[in-house]
C-alpha cells in the first residue's frame, strides 16, 4: 500500500516548518527582546539626564548656593543632607566616571548627551522594526509552506 503524494509532501514540510518556528522563537524573538530592552535602558538614561537638567535649572532660578536634599544610601534608605556650595556638581559621563562641572557646563553636556542618546534610540527602533519585518517574512514563508490561505486583514495583528 503506498502513501498518497500529499503525505510525502507533509513529511518534507514538517521538519522545515519546525526549523522556521525554532528560528523565529530562538533567534528573532530573542534578538527583538534584547533590542527593546536596550532601548528601554537608554530611555531610562535619558530620563535621568533630563531630571538632572530640571534640578540644575531649579537651582539656577533659586539663586541660592545652599541646598537641602535627601540622599539614597542604598536599598531605598534615605538621609537628609545639606550642601553648602552647590555651584559645582558631579555628573556621570559614562563607564562609572564622574566629572565636576559648573551648572552651565553640565547643562551643555546634558544637551549633547541626550541628543546622542536620542539618536541611538532611533537606531534601536529601526533595528526592532527590521527584526519585526523578518519575523513577519518568516511567518509568511511558513504560511506558504503549510499551504494556508492568506489571513483576512481584520484577523491580522502585530507580532509584538
Amino acid at each position: 500500500m503506498s502513501l498518497p503524494a500529499n503525505a510525502n509532501a507533509n513529511a518534507y514540510v514538517d521538519p522545515k516548518v519546525l526549523q522556521y518556528e525554532n528560528f523565529i522563537n530562538e533567534v528573532l524573538k530573542r534578538d527583538l527582546q534584547k533590542v527593546l530592552e536596550q532601548r528601554d535602558s537608554v530611555y531610562e538614561k535619558i530620563s535621568q539626564y533630563l531630571q538632572l537638567k530640571n534640578t540644575i535649572q531649579t537651582l539656577q532660578e533659586s539663586g541660592s548656593q545652599q541646598l537641602k536634599t535627601e540622599v539614597d544610601l542604598g536599598c531605598n534608605f534615605y538621609v537628609q543632607a545639606e550642601v553648602e556650595d552647590s555651584s559645582r556638581i558631579f555628573v556621570a559621563v559614562g563607564y562609572g566616571f564622574f566629572v565636576e562641572m559648573t551648572h552651565d557646563e553640565a547643562l551643555r553636556f546634558i544637551d549633547k548627551k541626550t541628543s546622542q542618546l536620542t539618536t541611538f534610540t532611533e537606531q534601536l527602533t529601526k533595528d526592532s522594526a527590521k527584526i519585526k519585518a523578518n519575523i513577519r517574512m518568516v511567518l509568511e514563508g511558513l504560511r506558504e509552506l503549510q499551504g494556508l490561505t492568506d489571513l483576512p486583514e481584520s484577523g491580522r495583528r502585530d507580532v509584538f
